[in-house]
């Protein structure tokens, strides 16, 4: 069967200009960019001038920071002009093991977004984090049999690099052997630590957030993924990678979205739209957003309008605020005049589906099991930085006569972070600043990226009813003030993601973030987002571990008490 859309104005990657052309699709390739006649195709559709540019690749995302399974992500990142993902599976893996692994690309058969999966690097992320399982090389070889396998997922354990660690370095080996990419994370990492790093084989880099950082890494050899996600923000500061020479080494991703910014802002479209509206070409951004990632990963039969590329194709109402009227991935129409066609849901087996349930393991909680012994009155306290993931470390002045530290006005609040996977009994304890809620406790499962529970509170008994209404209900994030649950938003999926719909997963994380503003949450925080990163002891500088503090930047435990 063959289609022919008529009088477009193609967006040309190559050379970066538009041009009139109509495209002729067999099957799921483009056969043909020129000018043909009705009599060569089945199906003719007239495009009266609009826009056509190839359908968007999300270059590093993790589907379980949507909260959605990946056919509710497909329904939105579709509807958007996403037409793949790369996906590192690394949250469910840290929970579940291979399983997890297994699951999710069991979950994303057969839907119409193209899931591909890059192989979690860091499970877990380093010695200090206690995860579900433990995956070496040994446990990854395996999958890169796979199809929709393209290479090792972010290699966040850089000091393990940069120190020639064998059993990091074997992981590396493998996925070269395997012909496929390896992903970077290293944040602020520069230097001859940097080029050590690079040596070894390191691709890319998705961790920067300043210019300077990104210019050193292009300057030597990586591709730069610009990310705006839900938490870390990073595309104002790397509006100079939107131009030339270094647009050619860059791609986009969001990393972590949730499903309300999804629904509200869109995905990979929302990034290009907001480089246009800072003043950057929108056709470099779209081969950002296309040509970039499909060839830095090996994609080379994607990316383009052009002959012999897979039928992955945006018709645009306008280019410039990206409004996207119909979506082909691999040549059927799923998106039409912004109406979802042709959809169907994967089959998960019931092994698999069993495995990622009922995954949080632990006694029940008492006030008690939050309280510090005190010690000195000068306490090392994690800052947040809104917009970021980055943390900062706080030396505050502790009242341990007042609320067992806890200082309102300071905003200086408890912090836990408790191990919930194989009932170690272990619980980091400690202090929080730039949360800023001035009643009640928030607790959650997703905790990046062991995701262990996650406990901020104002007072330890609601810290407690929070605790144990996320062990009650097998994972999600919870909201308790005055002893009682306020809101609560299930995800039973591994304690990650939710089994309802889109909508409705946006619904219940709007609300429950409504609660939290109300409770004094400041605005520019995306409270669950950025309270799930206190504990990934890989992006720096102060994080909290079941063991108690780390201080990333020396990758060593240090006290509470200075």
């Amino acid at each position: 069967m063959k289609t022919l859309l008529r009088n477009g104005i193609i967006v040309n990657v190559f050379t970066e200009q538009l041009e009139k052309a109509d495209i002729l699709i067999d099957g799921d390739k483009i056969i043909g960019v020129g000018d043909y006649s009705d009599e060569n195709a089945d199906i003719v559709e007239n495009l009266d001038g609009l826009f056509v540019c190839p359908g968007f690749i999300d270059s590093h995302i993790h589907i379980e920071s949507t909260m959605l399974l990946p056919y509710e992500l497909s329904k939105l990142s579709v509807r958007h002009g996403t037409v793949a993902v790369l996906a590192d599976p690394h949250e469910i893996a840290n929970v579940c093991g291979t399983d997890g692994i297994k699951y999710m690309l069991a979950a994303s058969d057969g839907i119409p977004l193209k899931v591909f999966i890059m192989l979690p690097s860091c499970v877990p992320a380093t010695p200090f984090d206690e995860a579900g399982a433990i995956l070496q090389s040994d446990d990854l070889l395996p999958f890169y049999k796979h199809r929709r396998v393209l290479g090792l997922g972010e290699m966040m354990n850089y000091p393990g690099v940069v120190e020639g660690v064998q059993s990091v370095l074997k992981k590396i080996k493998d996925a070269h052997n395997s012909y496929r990419v390896v992903d970077g994370h290293a944040p602020l990492l520069s230097g001859h630590a940097l080029d050590k790093y690079i040596s070894e084989g390191i691709n890319s880099d998705h961790e920067c957030t300043s210019f300077e950082e990104a210019k050193e890494k292009i300057s030597k050899g990586q591709y730069i993924l610009v990310r705006e996600g839900t938490a870390a923000k990073n595309l104002k500061s790397l509006l100079p990678c939107f131009d030339k020479p270094y647009s050619e080494r860059c791609c986009l991703c969001t990393d972590d979205r949730n499903a309300a910014d999804l629904l509200l802002e869109g995905h990979v479209d929302n990034v290009v739209r907001k480089a246009v509206s800072l003043g950057k070409s929108p056709i470099t951004a779209i081969k950002m957003a296309s040509y970039n990632a499909a060839s830095y990963l090996g994609l080379h039969d994607m990316g383009a309008i052009a002959p012999g590329r897979k039928a992955d194709i945006l018709v645009l109402s306008d280019l410039k605020s990206i409004r996207i009227k119909d979506v082909y991935i691999n040549g059927t129409k799923y998106l039409d005049n912004d109406q979802l066609v042709n959809f169907s849901e994967p089959s998960v087996p019931v092994r698999l589906n069993k495995a990622v349930h009922k995954t949080v393991h632990l006694d029940e909680i008492h006030e008690e099991n939050f309280f510090i012994k005190p010690d000195s009155p000068r306490c090392r306290v994690i800052h947040i930085i809104p917009g970021q993931i980055l943390t900062e470390e706080m030396i505050a002045e502790i009242d341990w006569q007042k609320n067992n530290g806890i200082n309102l006005d300071a905003d200086i609040l408890k912090l836990a972070v408790i191990e919930r996977h194989k009932k170690t009994g272990h619980i980091g304890l400690g202090f929080i600043n730039g949360i800023g809620l001035k009643h009640g406790a928030v607790a959650s499962t997703v905790s990046h990226d062991n995701h262990n529970l996650i406990v901020v509170g104002t007072n330890e008994r609601d810290m407690a009813v929070a605790s144990n209404a996320i062990i009650e209900m097998g994972g999600g994030n919870v909201f308790a003030s005055g002893g009682e649950v306020i809101g609560k938003f299930p995800l039973p999926v591994a304690g990650l993601m939710s089994e309802s719909s889109a909508e409705d997963v946006a619904a219940m994380n709007k609300q429950l973030k409504i609660l939290l503003y109300d409770a004094g949450v400041p605005e520019n925080v995306a409270p669950l987002m950025n309270m799930a990163f206190v504990s990934l002891t890989v992006i720096p500088s102060l994080k909290m571990s079941t063991h108690g503090l780390v201080d990333v930047n020396s990758q060593k435990l240090v006290s509470l008490y200075i």
